[in-house]
């Protein structure tokens, strides 16, 4: 293996460690705005297998961005399923008006 790569795979396990430290600390009452964060996140990354597919590298290139397209969608799609889920928890019921008392009419005595 070359350092290069050497260096890459570092990179990747401590994101991965990073990563998933940070989200088993986040109280659930932020946990919304992140996934919204996150669904951004995977935005850029679909831009970016986008780029992979369509540069022409080869078909094993393009077939790994296919891949990389596809799974970037289905989880910008799942976020903001999950999100919306969310955030109608948290939405309040139209109040409705109580019901309204007939009025009293004098009996004669």
């Amino acid at each position: 293996m070359s350092a290069l790569t050497i260096i890459q795979l570092y990179v990747f396990v401590l994101a991965g460690f990073v990563g998933y430290q940070v989200i088993t600390r986040v109280p659930p009452l932020l946990h919304t705005p992140l996934m919204s964060a996150t669904n951004a996140i995977s935005g850029i990354s679909l831009v970016g297998s986008l780029v992979a597919a369509g540069a022409d590298h080869g078909r094993l290139s393009t077939i790994l961005g296919f891949i990389a397209v596809t799974c970037a969608t289905i989880n910008i799609v799942g976020g903001f399923l999950i999100t919306d889920r969310m955030l109608r928890m948290f939405r309040r019921e139209p109040r409705t008006p109580p019901p309204a008392v007939p009025p009293t009419t004098p009996t004669a005595r």
